[in-house]
């Protein structure tokens, strides 16, 4: 067996990055080979599933745009317009569900980072959404353009993040009309990834979708058939459909273009207290999207998403990483299964710094979402404050947990070299292994190596500076900015991008896009 076969083989996977110091995981097509676990009965399944049909028949969802429940009349939908309340009967949700792709592959500007959705796939998102930003050297701030590019470019430096999410911290000082339009030019420009398209609205939904169609060089409509971008409809739970989300999921589907349908639903707060309503009501919101997409273009990539989680009951403020937030992501898959759906869920925490409480609740996040079958974390790098801040600190300690899961999920080697008999033969009893050729042949390579621990004995860490894993990720996340690389892109295709974001900010002015 060559060196580099047995490299390929038997782990060790871990390399410096691409003209970086950093030691990291390659891009990896990550998959789920353990089976997913199952903490509800078939029956608990299916009478979650029956009260979600009646919530559907009997109580029905508030769509709140006029063209959306005109497209679910026309599906069979019975609609009240005076109170936009829509009810959907058994038959529908089936019809819908009957249309669905259980799989389905984003292609960006870089097909060498395509990723695919669905089965045992686990694709691992940026941190989206956050008002504000962190870091060790600057202290909280209100979200910024700059600090936006930055953290675009540490996820182009960083493997582990699969796909860019939706405004990692949103750049206040840009004209909310058309900051997305940069968001979505450092996306493209900075990094070769597949990205989150902001679907408030369909102007924003169609501009994320036409620009990552310039970027690869073919028509819009050619999308449908290629998906390269994706966006997340938040339900406003309880029951309620806005008209922008609704208006950007119509968007998104007329053009071929993945949704991923999520409840907010907080037990306690947006959802009943028990752990069994508040998968009920989420179950019943999710299938409202994937019937509204189906009946807007039968075929639409839906996946079920899943944000159920549990309150303070004290102070009324959100928890993430606890236990029920663990059992709703087990759960929540459970359902996602059910239906044939690609499975979206979240790594997320409460905890207001980069800090041991931030650690423990994304792990326990993180296993539920694993364990679940997961297929899109979102959230995966960079969420702290309970989702209200976007930590550079926090975007590496989470990267070293994101590369210790995938390299958990690589299948263990048992074969006759792997076993390892002659070595355990030569070494005598009382012996070690140390420089025995079978440790030789594969000490560089036989361990993960991390990118952010620290295994020095006490006195040498100490000689070290004494410094803790968070004051190393600020060094991290430092040194990966310094050695970022722009990836190349076609001067030409620069210049469509740049007018196209030009044209639009001059029809979109001060209005909604």
């Amino acid at each position: 067996m060559t060196s580099e076969t047995r490299r390929r083989r038997e782990g060790g996977r871990v390399r410096r990055s691409a003209g970086g110091s950093l030691p990291q995981l390659p891009w990896r097509d990550v998959r789920n080979p353990y089976p997913t676990l199952d903490i509800l009965s078939t029956d608990q399944v299916e009478a979650i599933h029956r009260t979600s049909l009646r919530i559907l028949s009997e109580l029905g969802i508030e769509l709140m745009s006029p063209r959306a429940r005109a497209l679910l009349r026309a599906y069979g939908a019975e609609i009240d317009e005076a109170s936009g309340n829509v009810r959907l009967d058994a038959a529908l949700v089936e019809r819908a569900l009957a249309t669905t792709p259980e799989t389905f592959t984003l292609t960006p500007r870089n097909p060498a980072r395509s990723v695919t959705l669905g089965g045992n796939h686990l694709v691992f998102g940026l941190v989206a959404g956050p008002p504000n930003v962190h870091d060790f050297v600057r202290g909280r701030r209100a979200g910024n353009h700059a600090d936006y590019c930055d953290f675009i470019r540490l996820t182009q430096y960083f493997n582990a993040v699969h796909v860019i999410g939706n405004q990692v911290c949103a750049p206040i000082e840009l004209p909310a009309g058309t900051r997305h339009l940069d968001c979505y030019l450092a996306n493209l420009l900075l990094s070769d990834r597949a990205y989150h398209c902001t679907a408030i609205g369909a102007g924003r939904a169609r501009d994320g979708v036409a620009m990552m169609a310039i970027a690869r060089g073919i028509p819009i409509e050619a999308m449908a058939a290629s998906p390269g971008v994706i966006t997340i409809i938040s339900v406003n739970s309880p029951r309620r459909f806005d008209e922008a989300m609704a208006e950007g999921l119509v968007a998104m589907a007329e053009l071929g273009q993945p949704v991923v349908i999520t409840p907010f639903t907080l037990m306690g707060a947006m959802a009943p207290v028990t752990l069994a309503a508040a998968l009920a009501q989420q179950n019943a919101e999710a299938l409202f999207g994937v019937v509204l997409a189906q009946a807007v273009r039968p075929g639409t990539p839906v996946m079920y998403g899943a944000f159920t989680s549990n309150v303070d009951m004290r102070s009324g403020a959100p928890a993430f990483g606890t236990p029920e937030n663990a059992k709703a992501n087990v759960a929540s898959g459970q359902l996602a299964r059910r239906y044939r759906l690609p499975y979206r869920t979240s790594n997320a925490s409460a905890s207001n710094v980069a800090d041991a409480q931030g650690a423990y609740e994304t792990q326990m996040s993180l296993w539920g979402a694993v364990l679940g079958g997961g297929n899109l974390v979102y959230h995966a790098a960079g969420w702290q404050e309970g989702g209200l801040t976007a930590s550079f600190e926090k975007f590496i300690l989470d990267v070293e947990m994101l590369q210790m899961m995938m390299e958990f999920l690589q299948p263990m080697v048992v074969d006759e070299a792997s076993l390892g008999f002659e070595a355990i033969r030569r070494v005598p009893t009382g012996g070690h292994f140390f420089g025995d050729a079978h440790t030789m042949e594969r000490y560089e390579h036989a361990f993960y190596q991390p990118l952010l621990s620290n295994w020095q004995n006490f006195e040498n860490w100490e000689l070290a500076g004494a410094r803790d894993a968070t004051q190393r990720a600020t060094d991290t996340w430092q040194r990966a900015l310094q050695e970022y690389e722009q990836p190349a892109l076609d001067p030409a295709v620069r210049e469509e991008l740049e007018a196209y974001v030009a044209r639009r900010r001059d029809e979109i002015g001060a209005v909604e896009p």
